[in-house]
């Protein structure tokens, strides 16, 4: 069984907007990946207004299809509720898979965790 940590911290934006960073580590797979979406969407559910969400990948070494799948719709709750989602600082074979399925043409992809900062700010 693959083991991921998620950890969720606190982000304040410009203009003191409150966001939250969620960090993974380790694998997001069928073995682990319908539990730990909970808590995402819980943090969705829990911004009142627009929720602006960093997703930090930096620490993520895999995720299959399911798991790119939770991606796109926890995009989409985000969107629906006028907020944005921000993926920062994915492996080189992460951004490869979101590539190919078409994921970084929806959600945005950011070096690093300011970069994606700004991209929430935007």
């Amino acid at each position: 069984m693959a083991q991921v940590n998620i950890t969720i911290s606190d982000l304040t934006l410009a203009g003191g907007k409150a966001a939250k960073q969620i960090a993974f580590s380790g694998q997001l797979d069928e073995t682990n990946v319908d539990e730990e979406a909970k808590k995402i969407y819980a943090v969705i559910e829990h911004f009142s207004d627009a929720p602006a969400i960093l997703l930090d990948f930096g620490g993520l070494e895999y995720m299959n299809s399911k798991s790119i799948g939770y991606v796109t719709d926890w995009y989409s709750k985000v969107a629906e509720k006028g907020g944005k989602l921000v993926i920062a600082q994915p492996k080189s074979n992460i951004v490869d898979i979101l590539k190919v399925v078409g994921i970084t043409q929806i959600v945005p992809v950011a070096d690093s965790i300011d970069a994606g900062k700004k991209k929430l700010e935007e």
